[in-house]
């Protein structure tokens, strides 16, 4: 999952747990608010009769008599002041019942008692607990609103201000690490960004890249002088040895320690060849300008490479439209390809197994070319490594010098082929090649074919 999906789903997650925990506490807090602000009032009802009282007197209340009560037309308020005795000390609110004309109801009630001369008095005022309770579910519903509406504003504003401030992260991902190809030749100017920690990542990839740039530029000069320089002194060799070989002095036993000579600076000959190709390639000294009708191509390594197949009585069908060319390729190099990897598919092959080369070319999809053998198969460890130079199968089949399925990797690149490779020990491995659009053509567009 992706930074901004974990971002928004950890934005939004958590704006729902505080709208859940809001909406579970809201009845308990609009309760004890209103409880509080009834509180409020009747303290501020209690204050202003006492202030009446030191205006006006006592009996503006009494008048004349021990006791006073009052009470609202709906009942919903009232209040009561009697005369009592001093040990009669209150000052509390709490919720009770009062009988007020005959009607039992639950009051919210304020007791006090206070003294006017040397006489003490107890003032109670009241106020139903369901005039009260009548405003809370409006204010809870109003509260609600409020908040889905304060949520929502402020999802909206997280996820504007996450995409804005990991909109330098995503250009980093998209110039620095998507669709870049290796070597890394052009130059990808610094994503413009005031965060310090994306600036230090986007600086130290650029860094990066062009370290790793420039040690391959190092390796494949190395590789392409060496290689170039080597091929003087063993052609030298050879002629030296081939000289030997032709004298009439020399004895049967040096004869055959000059053949294994020979053979040895063969050996050592194809790998500098072999490694001099890869260096010409990945230094693109190769043009793609030709064409190649693909059924042709095969017939032909087919005919080159037939009497080994012939030998080992292994058969090759071929599954491709006669009409399908390639364009925009270098033939000396996909020849090279293809005859390394039907070579492969012979190598590794059993005796009397199969090779079967198929295409699939859908409408809408790329086309792809696929090699499959009956062979040995490649163990699951050998094989993220089979393109890695000099790794040699582990198959106990043929003998090689671990560069022919560098150099198709390498041909493949340069082309712009996608190469994969499934394998399973004892039943066989499946090559597929999967081509750009501008390479392929053919005259039936359209194949559905078996093969996938």
């Amino acid at each position: 999952m992706k930074l901004f999906s974990k971002l928004t789903l950890f934005i939004t997650l958590s704006k729902l747990a505080i709208v859940l925990l809001f909406v579970l506490s809201l009845p308990y807090l609009v309760e004890n608010i209103a409880s509080e602000y009834t509180n409020n009032y009747l303290r501020q009802q209690c204050q202003k009769v006492k202030e009446v009282i030191a205006r006006k007197g006592i009996d503006f209340y009494l008048e004349g008599s021990d006791s006073y009560g009052s009470y609202t037309l709906l009942k919903e308020e009232y209040i009561a002041l009697e005369a009592t005795d001093k040990s009669r000390i209150l000052d509390t609110i709490e919720n009770t019942q009062r009988v007020i004309e005959a009607d039992t109801l639950n009051y919210r009630v304020l007791t006090h008692s206070f003294d006017v001369g040397d006489k003490h008095y107890l003032l109670e005022i009241g106020k139903t607990t369901s005039t009260i309770s009548q405003y809370n579910k409006p204010l809870q519903r109003i509260a609600s609103y409020v908040l889905v509406g304060l949520i929502v504003l402020t999802l909206i504003a997280d996820l504007v201000f996450t995409r804005l401030l990991l909109r330098p992260l995503g250009q980093i991902i998209r110039t620095k690490l998507k669709n870049r190809k290796f070597p890394f030749r052009d130059d990808i100017p610094p994503v413009k960004t005031s965060t310090s920690d994306f600036k230090y990542l986007d600086e130290s990839l650029i860094l990066l890249m062009e370290q790793v740039h420039d040690a391959f530029e190092k390796e494949r000069e190395f590789t392409a002088n060496a290689s170039h320089e080597l091929m003087t002194p063993i052609s030298i060799l050879q002629n030296k040895i081939e000289n030997l070989m032709d004298d009439f002095d020399v004895d049967e036993g040096l004869q055959e320690r000059l053949a294994d000579m020979q053979r040895t600076l063969n050996r050592l000959k194809k790998i500098v060849r072999s490694l001099l190709l890869i260096s010409r390639i990945e230094n693109e000294q190769f043009v793609r300008s030709e064409s190649w009708n693909v059924k042709e191509l095969f017939e032909t390594v087919k005919e080159e490479i037939g009497h080994r197949m012939e030998e080992r009585f292994i058969s090759m069908e071929l599954d491709i439209s006669a009409g399908t060319v390639w364009h925009h390729i270098n033939r000396d190099l996909i020849f090279q390809l293809v005859y390394n990897l039907i070579n492969n598919s012979i190598k590794y092959n059993k005796d009397l197994g199969t090779i079967r080369v198929s295409e699939v070319h859908r409408s809408g999809k790329p086309y792809r070319l696929i090699i499959q053998d009956s062979g040995v198969g490649i163990s699951e460890t050998d094989l993220p490594a089979i393109f890695n130079r000099f790794r040699k199968l582990n198959t106990g089949e043929g003998s090689g010098y671990g560069l022919g399925l560098s150099i198709v990797k390498s041909i493949a690149d340069y082309h712009q082929i996608t190469i994969s490779v499934d394998s399973v020990p004892a039943e066989g491995t499946r090559f597929q090649l999967t081509f750009p659009k501008e390479v392929i053509s053919s005259s039936d567009q359209v194949r559905n074919l078996s093969a996938s």
